[in-house]
C-alpha cells in the first residue's frame, strides 16, 4: 500500500482522535462489569463511568440486566450506522436514557425488546441528515493501477470494520446466523436504505422482530411497517451483492488460501499472490476513494504506488465483520521493528479472494482491534 505516514494521511486520524484517545482509558473501581466484554470495550467502559456513574448508584442487578446485550445491540447499532465506534456510542446513549427512564420501565414488553426500541431512537437521531457511509466501491468505478492517490476522506465517509468480539455472542449458532449480516457487503447495501427502512429491514429479517414489534419500537403501525419493508426489500434487490462464503477452519482447502496468502503477502511474490484473487478482484484502502480491481492490477498497482507494503508482517485477528483479517504492520528503517500500516480484510469466494480491504486509519483502528502500536522481531 502506498505510505500513509505523510501528511496527506493525517487527515483521517486527525478527524476523529477523541474516540480513539478513550480506547485507552480504564474503568474505575466504582464501574465492575460496565464495558468488560472483551475485545474495543475499554472505549465503553469509559464512557460508562462518565456517564453511567457509580454502580453503587445504578445498582449492579440493573447494570447486569443491560449489559448482557450489549454485544446484540452493538451489532444491530453497527448495521444501521457502518461505524464500530459510532455503535458503541449508541450503545452507552441506549444504557443512558434506559437508566434515566428505568422508573417507567412496566414490565410489558421484554426488557431486551424496549432496549432495542430505545437503541433504534438512538440511531435514528445520529442518522438525522443525508450523509450514507460507504466504500470506495459505491462512489466511482474503478481506477487505473498508476493514478495518483487523491485526499484522503474524513473517516464519516466510510463503512468501518468491527471486531468479531464486539458483535457476536459467545454462542456459535448465534454466530452462524448472524455473519452474513455484518459483512462489509451487507452493512454497505443497508446504508442505500432510508434510516426508518434501514431500521425495519433489520428489526424484521435480521432480528426477527415481528411486524407488530417493529411498530411498536418505532411507533408505526404495522401497515406501515409492512410497506416500508417491501420498498426495503425491492432497494436492497438492486444494491446487495450475491453473499461470499464463510469460512470454516475445518475446511481444509480454505485454511491452505488464508495461509498461503499470509506467505505470498509477506514475501510480496505478486505471481503467487495473484494466483489466489478471483478474476474481479477488488482492492480498496479506506480513507483513500481509489479502488483498483482484477489481478494484474492489483499486482501492478502493489509494485508501484503501493509498493511501501513489501516487508509488511501480518498478525491474524479473531475477525473483523466475520471475515478473515489481520492488522497489517510495516517495517521501518530500524531492523526487526514494524509500525502500524492497516487492518486488512479479506473477502472469500469459493478458494480464491474475492476483496482486499485495507483499512488504513490505524490510530482508531489498532485500539479498537487491541493491536499492540508496533510489533518487534528477532534481528540475526
Amino acid at each position: 500500500m502506498t505510505d500513509t505516514s505523510g501528511p496527506a494521511a493525517a487527515a483521517p486520524g486527525a478527524t476523529n482522535t477523541a474516540p480513539g484517545a478513550t480506547n485507552t482509558a480504564l474503568g474505575t473501581a466504582d464501574t465492575p462489569g460496565v464495558g468488560a466484554l472483551g475485545t474495543g470495550s475499554a472505549r465503553a467502559a469509559a464512557t460508562s463511568a462518565a456517564g453511567l456513574g457509580s454502580a453503587n448508584a445504578l445498582g449492579e442487578d440493573v447494570l447486569a440486566s443491560f449489559e448482557a446485550h450489549r454485544r446484540e445491540l452493538c451489532a444491530y447499532a453497527y448495521r444501521m450506522l457502518g461505524s464500530s465506534f459510532e455503535a458503541e456510542d449508541a450503545v452507552q446513549e441506549t444504557f443512558t436514557r434506559a437508566w434515566k427512564s428505568y422508573d417507567s420501565f412496566e414490565g410489558r414488553a421484554s426488557l431486551r425488546s424496549w432496549l432495542y426500541k430505545i437503541t433504534t431512537n438512538v440511531c435514528l437521531d445520529m442518522l438525522d441528515g443525508p450523509q450514507r457511509r460507504a466504500r470506495p466501491m459505491d462512489l466511482n468505478g474503478p481506477s487505473r493501477p498508476d493514478s495518483t492517490l487523491p485526499a484522503p476522506q474524513p473517516d464519516y465517509v466510510w463503512i468501518e470494520p468491527i471486531p468479531n468480539a464486539l458483535a457476536f455472542g459467545a454462542d456459535p449458532a448465534d454466530h452462524a446466523s448472524t455473519k452474513d449480516t455484518l459483512r462489509l457487503a451487507f452493512v454497505a447495501a443497508c446504508q442505500h436504505l432510508p434510516a426508518t427502512q434501514r431500521a425495519i429491514l433489520i428489526m424484521r429479517e435480521v432480528l426477527r422482530f415481528s411486524a407488530n414489534e417493529t411498530a411498536e419500537a418505532l411507533t408505526m403501525t404495522t401497515a406501515s411497517v409492512n410497506s416500508a419493508l417491501q420498498r426495503a426489500r425491492a432497494t436492497m434487490s438492486k444494491v446487495q451483492p450475491a453473499a461470499g462464503d464463510d469460512y470454516d477452519e475445518s475446511d481444509v482447502n480454505q485454511r491452505k488460501l488464508v495461509d498461503d496468502f499470509v506467505t505470498a503477502f509477506e514475501a510480496y511474490d505478486m505471481d503467487a499472490l495473484t494466483a489466489l484473487l478471483k478474476a474481479d478482484v477488488a482492492l480498496s484502502m479506506p480513507p483513500f476513494e481509489l479502488w483498483i480491481s482484477g489481478p494484474e492490477n492489483v499486482a501492478a498497482f502493489m509494485l508501484g504506488t503501493g509498493s511501501a507494503c513489501a516487508g509488511s508482517k501480518l498478525v491474524r485477528l479473531a475477525g473483523a465483520n466475520g471475515h478473515i483479517a489481520f492488522g497489517q504492520y510495516k517495517p521501518t528503517e530500524q531492523p526487526g521493528l514494524y509500525t502500524p500500516w492497516a487492518v486488512t480484510v479479506l473477502e472469500l469466494e469459493g478458494e480464491t479472494i474475492a476483496g482486499l480491504n485495507f483499512f488504513l486509519d490505524t490510530a482508531r483502528l489498532f485500539p479498537l482491534f487491541d493491536l499492540p502500536p508496533e510489533l518487534r522481531e528477532p534481528v540475526d
